[in-house]
């Protein structure tokens, strides 16, 4: 008896022995095959996330941003402790003991979730959420969940805790393209990582949960439910008192105002970042984080625009309103509960915004922005020339209108009736002695249209071409500023030029009829010349767009971008040197590499004496009485420019200069149609420039241009028998 039970009883051993050789050769064999296909983490310091490449100022301000996801790198000593304490007690409060897995988390998970018959809790460690989010798919299978264990395992033998943090903090997505949590801080709370307070460091530990869900954007009350629950894990992990949870939970969820889309420099931006991608690639300029410092000055780039806006804002008024845009008003329509979309973002002063017209009472109408109300006045609409708001708006009209003041005690505005302009408009603005480019405007709306029209539209110069005429006659010394030549009329074959004014006015000195712009004197120069010797100067100042070689390029008949323009123009203040316009300094890699280093390409043009007698010449046209660009005085410094307008009043430019910069204004419709009768480049792009430079130079020293001898610069100091020799020869 006692024999067949040692019998029976080894025969159970044997088969529990057995069974449990089977189970642990299974559980090998499924841990092999999943471990054979799971990649290697030893090498994890090296992998590189997808980063922001930021685009600096010349100042180092940042200007513009290039990402696939948006992601600021951070390292463990940046991330406050606050931070470490927010994740470490909401996600993983043994993350500092366990190995990897932590046991005892998932089973206290498991207990609470049973209770709470859902699931409230998840066991996976930090560690695991990152193997997850570097090598693995978000499925749900007992495959994922053991290869993940594997992982994490694999990491936490191979990387220290400061490691595994910092690597979970940069990783992580956060919601609204945010990725770590130096970029969500940034985006939410409008700081840095480093400066969050204990309430704004749990909201941001919240999110990892689910970034949808706890979205403080989307669900406000969710974020802070789940928010409060963070802090009472921060309490009851000892990491903040009791009272220092109980004041971050009374603290309102305030996020950073979410601004209009008003970027500085949205064509300049575009315009590098179509460079970048064809010098480095797409993958690198949208996830290598390189470092790009431009040429771009913050303050000219805020005048250019400011500028820019402007002009094209007080051209339009000139010809009219056209309407408001449309009318919500119908049948049982509530106009003080109808919402528009772009009241969403906050609203500033000088903002321009659609308002709707609550109703309209004798010389006035009530007009609603948001939750504010303002009165539209017969002051505020003078330029439409309506004697009262009732003419030209009716009851649920939306209209755009600039906001001159508001009061957030009463809710009330100050306001002026506005309409989007339909004409376009660009500004380069180049410093001449570096050819950095320091402000660009290429339309009026980069939302509504990318094209560049600083860069990509060619349109015809007009007289802005003029003085690259006299420039070839004086530097081939057919020509000296203190000449005379007659204004006639002319003919060469079938074509016959005229003047802007339709009058001739015979035997004139040069000095006058560069200032007044008039053709005739300018045909008969380049006939002098030759159209086939000005085309090579044409090439060395720069300009490389196509070139008839015809007597009617005289008066601007060729179609030229701006920027070739302006940088042609920057060889008269530089001594007849012209720098090659650059938009980049310098461009490093992740790791602080050098890239790609410019530095400035001098191209010889003209002498000195040459460039010298054309800035003298160049002046006229702003200092003598009748000249095309007189209004120029107004900056109340040495100015020297051109005006152009062509044909049919189609392009309006002027391209005008100080010794420091140099800057251009085109202004016209894409569709190439007239801007209206006497629409010169005096009249509309003329007052741009000058906006810009009072801006740029306000409270700055006044600069000199360098000058040749005073017996050859101006006749008013030259010597007297030489005036009347240069005077004897007057240019037929």
């Amino acid at each position: 008896m006692k024999s067949q039970l040692q019998k029976y009883l080894g025969s159970l051993v044997f088969v529990f022995l057995l069974c449990l050789s089977i189970a642990l050769g299974a559980t090998a064999g499924v841990l092999f095959v999943y471990n054979s296909d799971l990649p290697q983490v030893a090498q994890l310091e090296d992998y590189r996330p997808s980063l922001i490449t930021e685009v600096y100022a010349d100042a180092g301000q940042v200007i513009g941003s290039f990402a696939l996801e948006r992601r600021i790198q951070v390292a463990w000593d940046q991330i406050p402790q606050v931070m470490r304490d927010a994740i470490v007690s909401v996600e993983d409060q043994n993350f500092y003991e366990h190995w990897g897995i932590d046991f005892y988390g998932i089973a206290r998970a498991a207990m609470k979730d049973l209770m709470a018959g859902r699931i409230v809790e998840g066991g996976s460690t930090l560690t695991q959420q990152l193997s997850k989010n570097l090598f693995l798919t978000p499925e749900k299978s007992p495959r994922r969940k053991i290869q993940e264990a594997m992982l994490a395992i694999q990491i936490e033998r191979n990387y220290t805790k400061q490691q595994i943090l910092t690597m979970y903090a940069n990783l992580h997505f956060m919601g609204h393209g945010q990725y770590g949590f130096a970029a969500a801080s940034e985006f939410y709370f409008g700081k840095d990582l480093k400066d969050v307070a204990i309430e704004e460091a749990a909201m941001l530990a919240a999110l990892p949960r689910s970034p949808p869900i706890y979205s403080p954007i989307n669900h406000p009350d969710r974020a802070v439910m789940r928010r409060n629950y963070v802090i009472d894990r921060m309490v009851e992990e000892k990491k903040i008192t009791v009272d220092q949870g109980e004041e971050a939970k009374k603290k309102p969820l305030v996020l950073a105002p979410k601004r209009r889309p008003d970027e500085l420099a949205p064509y300049f931006v575009e315009e590098l970042r179509r460079y970048l991608e064809r010098t480095y690639g797409t993958s690198a300029v949208h996830e290598g984080g390189l470092k790009v410092y431009s040429t771009l000055n913050v303050e000219t780039q805020k005048a250019a625009n400011t500028s820019v806006r402007d002009g094209l804002r007080v051209y339009d008024k000139r010809h009219g309103w056209r309407g408001a845009g449309r009318n919500v008003l119908t049948p049982g329509a509530d106009l003080a509960k109808i919402a528009l979309p772009e009241w969403k973002l906050p609203i500033r002063t000088n903002d321009i915004v659609p308002g709707i017209v609550l109703d309209t009472n004798g010389n006035a109408a009530r007009i609603r922005i948001a939750d504010y109300e303002a009165a539209l006045r017969p002051q505020d609409l003078a330029w439409t020339n309506a004697k009262a708001a009732s003419d030209i708006l009716k009851r649920g009209d939306v209209a755009l209108f600039m906001v001159r003041s508001m009061s957030s005690a009463d809710r009330k505005m100050e306001i002026t009736l506005e309409q989007k302009p339909q004409v376009q408009g660009a500004l380069v603005a180049i410093e001449p002695r570096t050819g950095e480019i320091k402000a660009m405007v290429g339309g009026y709306d980069f939302d509504e249209s990318k094209f560049n029209r600083a860069t990509q539209a060619m349109r015809q110069t007009g007289s802005v071409f003029k003085p690259f005429v006299y420039t070839s006659a004086v530097d081939m010394d057919l020509l000296h500023p203190e000449d005379t030549i007659v204004d006639s009329p002319v003919s060469f074959g079938a074509w016959s030029p005229g003047n802007y004014d339709g009058k001739y006015k015979g035997t004139i000195p040069v000095r006058q009829a560069f200032a007044e712009s008039r053709n005739i004197p300018a045909v008969k120069t380049l006939s002098r010349v030759g159209v086939q010797n000005l085309i090579p100067y044409l090439r060395r100042f720069g300009i490389t767009s196509k070139i008839e070689p015809v007597l009617p390029i005289a008066l601007g008949a060729a179609d030229i971008t701006l920027i070739e323009m302006v940088s042609a123009y920057t060889t008269f203040p530089n001594d007849g040197v012209r720098v090659v316009p650059q938009y980049i300094r310098r461009v490093t890699d992740y790791d602080g590499n050098v890239l790609e280093e410019n530095l400035p390409e001098l191209r010889d043009v003209v002498s000195s004496e040459t460039a010298r007698t054309m800035v003298d010449l160049m002046q006229e046209p702003v200092r003598r009485p009748g000249g095309t660009a007189n209004k120029a005085q107004e900056l109340k410094r040495p100015v020297a420019g051109k005006t152009g307008t062509t044909n049919d009043f189609t392009d309006a430019w002027f391209i005008g200069y100080t010794p420091s910069l140099t800057a251009g204004v085109w202004i016209g419709f894409d569709e190439k149609v007239t801007l209206g009768d006497k629409e010169t480049g005096g009249k509309a792009a003329l007052p741009v420039w000058l906006e810009m430079m009072q801006t740029v130079y306000k409270d700055k020293p006044v600069e000199q241009f360098d000058t040749l001898p005073a017996t050859t610069s101006n006749p008013s100091h030259a010597d007297p028998n030489a005036v009347a020799a240069a005077s004897a020869r007057a240019r037929p």
